[in-house]
């Protein structure tokens, strides 16, 4: 055993797919950083608001006001240079911390799409993505020709986690025995050309969505990593998350996936994007000659770098699953449910009120939540407990500031999840200002009326 993983470990392997892939990851992530700034997302999401939701542990993080414009400025500017292999390492960190800070800074804009490039790009700080095709290279004269295998392989590796994490979440019982959410979302797209109409309110192209979708998340990684179904699963991926662009409004998230799906490719594949690349260069006039080692990369701190990526995977593995520490019905407590690849499995729509008291007096009032939060945010803290406590802890904080006495905080929620009837949600007896955030349990909240049943 200890022999294979040590000739694992030495086996090395051609570096374009790695080169390509930085390549690849840099456009995609500049792109979206642009798009991200057209729509005036920073504007309406980090600087309007008067109160930023904050993930626990993480509430030191603060947005930077009309300097937030900068933090964006900052990571475009390090993706571009991922991209072009230029001071590469500083320029992943710099991507790395500057894209992780601003997911940390408003939790409502939670998808995991972003938490995926977060994980992703902390594991590019230790890959030599610029040790091929890069201005690195060039500069220094120096470019390999292979790198360890197991650098291409721990990208595919997480590619597979995400895939296949995601199928199993869609082994339950809404999903596939109700088709929801899918019968909710489906019919409101019956205004796509030819297949609007036709389809959208079918009944049975509610469950083929479904099922589909959870055998292509559960497949499609090991279609792609074998060699003989690789051609004919990057084009299900190419079609799938397409399709999904069109009826759901997921951002860049299926580009990213698509380009991303290229790394399992052999190296010829890569060789001639590579070709093409510099044809395009050479075409604009622009030197690439470098001087190329024939020999393979070494890493000088292996024995640093190794433990990191098998802890990093170990958590990649383990974090998705620790929802079976908490008691209650996942879907309706959401503990445990981000950062574990469930992928648009609720439909959840909430309304909640607060009512702020004076424990002495018993006086007491109703807040009225648009004074406090925007309708994006307002929509999210409804229905998710993490939110609501946070909130009711912000406004208690608020009321107290503004010299109100002996301040309790009481919620009024109801819910309603995938389509069945709305029902409390919030036990309206407990004092949330009392209550603090934690990993425990949340006993505050209500038991759900239902049973789903699955992983």
């Amino acid at each position: 055993m200890k022999n294979t993983l040590t000739k694992y470990i030495n086996t090395s392997t051609n570096a374009a797919p790695l080169a390509v892939f930085r390549i690849g990851f840099g456009l995609m992530m500049l792109y979206s950083i642009i798009r991200f700034w057209a729509k005036g997302w920073i504007e309406t999401v980090y600087i309007q608001p008067k109160f930023h939701f904050k993930y626990y542990g993480f509430e030191w993080v603060k947005v930077w006001g009309d300097y937030t414009y900068g933090l964006f400025f900052i990571s475009a500017v390090a993706a571009f240079c991922v991209a072009l292999g230029f001071k590469y390492r500083i320029a992943i960190i710099t991507f790395f911390l500057s894209f992780t800070y601003i997911e940390l800074m408003e939790k409502t804009t939670y998808l995991n799409h972003y938490y995926f490039i977060s994980i992703l790009s902390f594991l590019l700080i230790f890959l030599p993505a610029e040790k091929r095709f890069s201005i690195d290279a060039y500069r220094s004269k120096k470019e390999y020709k292979k790198i360890p295998k197991w650098t291409i392989d721990s990208i595919k590796l997480l590619l597979f986690i995400v895939y296949f994490y995601a199928g199993l979440a869609k082994l339950n019982s809404d999903w596939l025995l109700r088709a929801m959410p899918l019968k909710i979302w489906l019919p409101s797209k019956y205004d796509l050309p030819l297949i609007g109409d036709a389809l959208m309110h079918q009944n049975w192209f509610h469950y083929a969505m479904s099922w589909g979708g959870l055998f292509y998340d559960l497949f499609i990684p090991f279609l792609l990593i074998y060699r003989k179904t690789r051609a004919f699963a990057f084009v299900l991926v190419i079609v799938f998350h397409l399709f999904t662009r069109i009826l759901f409004p997921i951002g860049m998230f299926p580009y990213v996936m698509i380009v991303s799906a290229l790394i399992f490719f052999d190296a010829k594949i890569h060789l001639k994007i590579i070709k093409w690349i510099k044809f395009i260069i050479k075409m604009a006039s622009i030197k690439t000659e470098v001087i190329l080692v024939r020999n393979t990369y070494q890493y000088k701190r292996r024995k640093i770098i190794l433990p990191i990526i098998t802890i990093f995977f170990v958590l990649q593995l383990i974090v998705p699953f620790r929802y079976l520490l908490y008691p209650n019905e996942l879907f309706w407590t959401e503990e445990g449910y981000r950062f574990s690849w469930r992928v648009m499995l609720m439909e959840k729509m909430g309304h909640t009120n607060f009512k702020i008291v004076d424990s002495d007096t018993k006086a007491f009032f109703y807040v009225k939540n648009e004074d406090f939060l925007t309708p994006f945010q307002e929509k999210q803290m409804s229905f998710q407990p993490d939110f609501i406590l946070e909130y009711a802890h912000f406004l208690g904080d608020h009321f107290k500031q503004q010299g109100h006495k002996n301040v309790e905080v009481y919620a009024k929620s109801y819910v309603a999840l995938n389509g069945r009837l709305s029902q409390p949600f919030i036990n309206e007896t407990v004092n949330l200002y009392a209550e603090k955030e934690s990993f425990q349990p949340k006993n505050w909240i209500l038991a759900f009326n239902d049973d789903i049943k699955g992983l």
